[in-house]
């Protein structure tokens, strides 16, 4: 761990307290964007969320590594896009020395045992949930909110991981309890319009074209 990446994100466990309502957003962020900020302000409407926390990956072992830029220079580009007291960048995967969503959730559910963290992914995501490591750990340890990305909703709710979990899908408009429910339960959230994606953003040099897009 290079401690200058964990200090410009701030504390790797971001402020909190029993019972806090607690939204999780995993990635890369190479860069972070406006949609990353639009669907964490959307997940905190939708879900009554307290916060999110912006889990900053030192490399998703499912995408290539080439074009990506230092936890530090994603860390200060996603506090500066984020620029909302409600959501916290964290450089945690980094500090406890994994890069599977498994070993964080697992982490995070034995030290803060008292919140109530609900998973944040897109539909994009969903589509390949299955190809996680132990993805049906990572469901039973605590709520999933998939956030609808036209045109991958199709793809989304046809894949594996939908499937085998369709009858813990809760129905869109009881979004709000799904951090109150346990595990495994699942929404799928509809009505997010920004699509942006951080590979769009990034030339083919690597470099990137940050875009915040602040309302």
């Amino acid at each position: 761990m290079k401690p200058a990446a964990v200090a410009s994100s701030g504390p790797a466990i971001p402020l909190h307290s029993n019972g806090m309502r607690i939204g999780l957003l995993g990635g890369s962020f190479n860069p972070p964007h406006a949609a990353h900020r639009a669907i964490s302000l959307f997940a905190i409407k939708r879900l009554k969320l307290d916060r999110v926390w912006w889990l900053l990956s030192p490399g998703n072992p499912l995408k290539e590594h080439k074009g990506l830029h230092s936890l530090a220079e994603r860390a200060q580009a996603a506090t500066e896009v984020a620029a909302d007291p409600r959501i916290d960048v964290s450089c945690l995967e980094a500090v406890i020395g994994t890069r599977y969503t498994v070993d964080t959730v697992t982490h995070l559910r034995r030290r803060l045992s008292g919140v109530r963290f609900v998973w944040i992914m897109g539909a994009d995501n969903l589509a390949q949930f299955h190809r996680w490591k132990d993805w049906r750990r990572i469901a039973a340890a605590l709520p999933i909110a998939v956030i609808d990305r036209p045109p991958q909703s199709f793809r989304a709710l046809s894949a594996p991981a939908a499937h085998a979990l369709a009858r813990y899908r809760l129905p869109e408009n009881q979004a709000a309890s799904l951090p109150d429910q346990r595990a495994p339960a699942w929404v799928f959230l509809t009505g997010m319009k920004l699509n942006i994606s951080s590979t769009a953003l990034r030339s083919p040099d690597g470099s990137w074209r940050i875009n915040k897009q602040h309302s």
